[in-house]
């Protein structure tokens, strides 16, 4: 048995597969650095010896690598990270927030966010989600909302949330900041790092006005998986402050291969963003024409969030499958079954392309093939039986912090009403927690995981995935 390498034959064998790659990481192995081209790329990994520097007491290159990252972006400070956008969000929460105090999230952020809110002890203040219903997907919070939340808050440190989130929909941040008032604007731009780097595009958090940004470099800005950075503006938040966080949270064996990709990747987002840009840009364009030519596949554009605030990151496709019999899931699993198209992810009325750095149009044209192929086809007919909508955000019975370190105990779910969760419970789709630690099971939130397993849904976080019990807080 000790022969087998699984993991390593799965990635090898994925690989050699030839697959248009329409997912993260933007590079998808062709387009990285130039300057790695005929270099000894293992020969890199190396650690921190005199010369190299330390992440976390930098005084030279790293130190030289994040001020030219902070000067690109207009900002003070940025610090690289080696454990993804997770760690920068976590870091700011330590930074941003204490035990107790409270910092107003929208709903759908990130489980990063949660670790986040269980290590500094903070209060969540949740925002409701809205829904754009024909494709149904959620959209960002509005400046509207969070003058509500405040107005019932008034000692918020700090509101959280996403730009663009995972569907490409991006939020009015400027209007955000101004509704946030005093308070530090903390921005999950995970999917976002490209946005600074041409005109079309939404604008990018820290040119509207946000306090901090984390971004996934890996996603579309060409670094190597978990390369992201966190720029800081420093007006509410004190870079000592998060710098420490950092320090708490942050391997101190980092990727010297991942810092090394941060700091080309950078360099290339400078020298040649926009025109990088452009191509794939012009690249999503021509593909969304040519799907919308057949139907019955609609694809999302501006257009379609006019009136929601919103605007739309047009490097990704969020195509609509409602019309063609099936569901997201099972275009995107024949996509990849018979045309050899790995696309992003899906969902029962989308799936979603990434068009990165890498994107030829030749890949382009493997997907409309795909779908062009699969709408001749007859469906196997979708089950609309609806999904009951997601239910209200619970009571905060307990801080997450203390829910998720204190006792616990796994209850059947139909005897948890009442009780306290200890973990934090989504369905996928849409993603968006139905109960978290600390949160009260209600019959609402009860009746809808319910509904998910009964329709064999995906639910991440419980203990039994099966979710014929759940884990309460333990009195």
């Amino acid at each position: 048995m000790q022969d087998r390498v699984p993991l390593w034959e799965a990635v090898r064998d994925y690989v050699h597969g030839g697959p248009v790659r329409l997912h993260v990481p933007a590079h998808q192995g062709r387009a990285l650095p130039e300057e790695l081209a005929g270099e000894d790329f293992l020969a890199l990994d190396v650690t921190e010896v005199p010369g190299l520097d330390d992440l976390h007491r930098p005084t030279g290159p790293i130190a030289r690598a994040q001020e030219l990252t902070a000067r690109l972006f207009g900002v003070p400070e940025a610090y690289f990270l080696v454990g993804g956008s997770t760690v920068g969000l976590q870091a700011l929460l330590l930074a941003a927030a204490g035990p107790e105090e409270e910092i107003v999230l929208e709903r759908s952020v990130h489980r990063a966010v949660w670790a986040g809110l269980i290590l500094s002890g903070a209060r969540p203040v949740f925002l409701p989600v809205r829904w754009y219903p024909q494709f149904n997907i959620p959209l960002p919070p509005a400046p509207d909302q969070v003058h509500t939340a405040l107005a019932r808050h008034p000692g918020v440190r700090a509101v959280l949330f996403t730009h663009p989130n995972y569907y490409g929909v991006a939020a009015d941040v400027e209007g955000l900041v101004a509704a946030a008032g005093d308070r530090a604007v903390l921005v999950d731009e995970a999917h976002g790092v490209h946005l600074a780097f041409h005109p079309e595009l939404p604008r990018p958090a820290m040119a509207a006005g946000a306090e901090a940004s984390v971004q996934s470099t890996h996603k579309l800005g060409g670094a190597l998986t978990q390369g992201a950075w966190l720029l800081l503006r420093g007006k509410y938040l004190k870079g000592r402050k998060t710098a420490r966080a950092l320090d708490l949270l942050q391997t101190t064996s980092p990727s010297y291969l991942l810092m090394i990709s941060l700091d080309l990747a950078r360099k290339r987002l400078a020298l040649h963003g926009r025109e990088l840009l452009a191509r794939v840009l012009g690249l999503a364009r021509e593909t969304a024409e040519e799907i919308a030519k057949e139907g019955p596949f609609t694809v999302l554009r501006d257009a379609h969030l006019k009136g929601t605030g919103c605007r739309l990151d047009g490097t990704r496709l969020v195509i609509n499958v409602r019309e063609s019999g099936r569901s997201g899931w099972e275009v995107a699993g024949l996509l990849r079954s018979r045309y050899n198209v790995q696309v992003e992810m899906a969902d029962r009325d989308n799936v979603v392309a990434v068009l990165g750095l890498a994107t030829r149009p030749e890949d382009c044209a493997a997907l409309v093939r795909g779908l062009r192929g699969l709408a001749r086809e007859t469906g196997e007919g979708r089950t609309e039986e609806g999904m009951p909508s997601l239910p209200p955000v619970p009571p905060l019975r307990l801080l997450p912090r203390a829910a998720w370190l204190g006792p616990r105990r796994a209850v059947p779910l139909r005897e948890a009403r009442g009780e306290v969760s200890a973990d934090l419970l989504a369905v996928y789709p849409p993603g968006v927690p139905a109960v978290g630690p600390g949160e009260e099971f209600t019959p609402e939130v009860l009746e809808y995981l319910e509904a998910a397993v009964a329709r064999g849904l995906s639910l991440h976080g419980a203990a039994d995935p099966r979710c014929t019990s759940v884990e309460i807080v333990a009195s």
